[in-house]
């Protein structure tokens, strides 16, 4: 297929104030556009309202994020209870008169129905389109094809619900001394290989209403108390895979009465990883067909990061938030 991708860094794109993560992008080869591709007609054109005619730019351009973030509930003996994943690609499109662009990714459906079913692929669930993109063709042939608008949108959404092997494993032993203090030990360990990094970890622990004289020790990072949310939290700015860092607290314990464990807050972890998928979906290539034959770069990157939900019980051993692409791309 043309238009393969192969790594690129390029000088620091100005345009990216939407972006979730340090800019590194993958692009692919330059190639020359398709100028025999005819044009839509007028009918469609005249359906295309999210797209206006004669737009120019010196400088052609498309970024896609590929952004992936994990939801998972965790129990407190370290059983996943629930676990997903919710994707989605977003583009932002600095594109010249009334362009069509060809998405190919490593869908499991095409990659069936062409014969590639040995190929790494990802079967993709809930799939959401933007309203440019041609359903009926996708249907047909599983190709998404669109005219694109003017600027950033998101092109589609997918879910998967499976099984998912947590990226950050968490162990906290916590104790109570006779209603006077208590002690936490949180283990935060990183189940993923030592080329990629979380950046700006969060671990939220949450402690008593009536918690006072709090003291810290970490072996790296930062620790605060968050009184108003009843809880510490624990930031690493960079946590490389394969590492292993300890944090112990100590609070004083005023009052004597008893806590209601049931209703206790579950520590959360909140982070995020460059360059990663957990699904392990890739952008395979991103044609641009104009008539009027301009070069255009497309830029791709992928991002996993915690979801809205992602909880686990306190026990002794507790798994975190996250996960590994069973044949994913980390870029």
């Amino acid at each position: 297929e043309s238009g393969a991708f192969e790594e690129h860094r390029p000088p620091a794109p100005h345009r990216l104030d939407f972006c979730l993560c340090p800019q590194r992008y993958i692009t692919q080869e330059g190639h020359k556009l398709d100028t025999g591709a005819p044009r839509p007609p007028a009918t469609v054109t005249n359906a295309v309202s999210w797209r206006s005619e004669g737009i120019k730019y010196r400088k052609n351009e498309v970024f896609l994020d590929v952004i992936e973030s994990v939801n998972l509930l965790v129990s407190a003996n370290g059983n996943v209870l629930r676990s997903e994943i919710v994707g989605s690609i977003k583009m932002r499109v600095f594109l010249s008169g009334m362009p069509e662009l060809r998405l190919g990714l490593n869908d499991k459906v095409l990659f069936d129905n062409t014969g590639r079913g040995k190929s790494k692929s990802v079967e993709l669930e809930d799939v959401k389109f933007h309203q440019c993109v041609r359903l009926s063709r996708f249907e047909n042939d599983r190709t998404i094809s669109f005219i694109p608008p003017d600027g950033e949108f998101e092109l589609m959404s997918y879910r998967l619900n499976t099984h998912v092997k947590p990226l950050i494993w968490i162990e906290s032993v916590i104790e109570k001394h006779s209603h006077s203090r208590i002690e936490y030990m949180i283990k935060a360990k990183s189940q993923f290989k030592r080329r990629s990094t979380a950046n700006n970890v969060e671990i939220h622990i949450p402690v008593p209403n009536d918690a006072d004289s709090p003291k810290f020790k970490t072996t790296v990072g930062s620790v605060k108390w968050v009184p108003e949310n009843g809880a510490i939290v624990w930031s690493v700015k960079s946590f490389p895979g394969g590492k292993e860092y300890l944090m112990r607290a100590h609070f004083g314990l005023p009052s004597v009465e008893a806590e209601d464990k049931e209703g206790k807050p579950p520590i959360s972890v909140k982070f995020e990883i460059p360059y990663f998928t957990t699904s392990g979906i890739q952008v395979r290539y991103l044609k641009i067909i104009e008539k009027s034959g301009y070069q255009a770069l497309p830029w791709v990157r992928y991002i996993t990061q915690n979801g809205g939900r992602g909880d686990f019980r306190e026990g002794a051993w507790q798994p975190g938030l996250g996960g590994r692409p069973g044949e994913g791309s980390s870029g």
